[in-house]
């Protein structure tokens, strides 16, 4: 498994200060259990700003220098753009994912197991969903199944959007986001993610606000989806 698209450093400086709320800190941490080169990039971070914490305890000064290599520290993976998170309540620790099935740790205890025990619920042309309940006010948290080969209805945000994929894959214009790949997206996108035909694309879902369709029949209908 090759993942090319990874948490942004801007993410993962929250999630490593611990900033995140529930639901973001869920994809981070599903990501991180799927991704090697992250968990790495993670761990660097940590170790670059305790170094830089012991300084502070010792009061002694913090130079430009410091936070250049800080910076240089944390960008040590090669090829990785970002990083990767946990769940404050849940995941002190991110592991790496189960050889076995598709949903690994944390993701797998808030659904109560794997793809082949799930209940889905349809949202129409083959596509299917699932909410996922968290103690977390500021998002929408859900896993979603989208059938080989169709679109998710053109839409923009209101406000970011991450959605990281289980199984399968989808393109959302020039890029392919397969099995570990996480898209992080915003008001500044419209966009229609396509899944790909070869297999169906299971992925996690997390938004702060109701998505923004250019359709006026999906808008009339997204009440009673949810979504």
């Amino acid at each position: 498994m090759t993942i090319n698209h990874h948490i942004s450093d801007a993410l993962l400086m929250d999630y490593a200060s611990g900033n995140l709320s529930e639901g973001w800190s869920l994809a981070v941490a599903t990501h991180l259990a799927l991704c090697p080169g992250c968990r790495r990039r993670l761990d660097a971070m940590e170790g670059a700003a305790g170094a830089l914490f012991d300084k502070l305890i010792a009061r002694e000064p913090v130079t430009g220098s410091d936070w250049e290599k800080m910076k240089a520290r944390i960008a040590c993976e090669p090829g990785a753009v970002t990083a990767v998170a946990e769940k404050p309540p849940v995941a002190a620790a991110p592991k790496p994912a189960r050889s076995a099935g598709v949903i690994p740790e944390p993701l797998r205890s808030y659904l109560g197991g794997d793809v082949d025990t799930l209940k889905w619920r349809a949202l129409g042309r083959g596509a299917y969903q699932i909410r996922i309940e968290t103690g977390d006010p500021e998002t929408q948290v859900r896993l979603l199944k989208i059938p080989a080969g169709r679109p998710v209805p053109e839409h923009t945000h209101e406000g970011r959007e991450l959605t990281l994929v289980l199984s399968g894959s989808f393109r959302d214009g020039n890029d392919l986001f397969a099995r570990g790949d996480l898209e992080e997206a915003d008001g500044d996108l419209l966009h229609t993610p396509t899944a790909t035909e070869d297999e169906d694309c299971i992925c996690l879902a997390v938004t702060e606000a109701p998505l923004k369709f250019s359709s006026w029949i999906v808008r009339l209908i997204q009440p009673v989806l949810k979504i």
